[in-house]
């Protein structure tokens, strides 16, 4: 009997995130705040203050086609929930929205895109 061969699977396409540095997410050797995160490209982001997100936010998420999967939301250095809103808004166009905090919605962020999963993530200052 041989022993099974395994295949390297090569990464993903599009934008990771290397690591952090203080407060900053790391992308290609540079630092942002805050990043908007699409399959095929990164954004330095602006967001306001959390309560205030709206769809208009993450408008090159809005305008992926097909649409992602869902959202990563990266809410800070701790998991809080959008406003309703805003996930409503991103729902009724078929994008669901998952909530955590910016450390976690980044490393997520490189696990699924490992997979190949088509979605996005929006992550908030640290």
């Amino acid at each position: 009997m041989t022993a099974p061969r395994f295949e390297p699977v090569p990464p993903a396409a599009g934008p990771r995130v290397q690591g952090f540095a203080g407060r900053d997410f790391l992308l290609d050797g540079r630092s942002y705040p805050a990043l908007l995160l699409t399959p095929e490209a990164a954004f330095p982001w602006q967001p306001p203050a959390l309560e205030a997100l709206a769809a208009a936010d993450v408008a090159p998420v809005l305008a992926l086609d097909p649409p992602p999967e869902f959202l990563i939301l990266g809410t800070g250095a701790a998991m809080a929930f959008p406003p309703r809103a805003f996930v409503a808004a991103l729902e009724d166009q078929g994008i669901g929205v998952e909530p955590m905090d910016s450390r976690a919605a980044a490393r997520t962020w490189g696990l699924l895109r490992g997979e190949g999963r088509w979605l996005a993530a929006a992550l908030m200052p640290l």
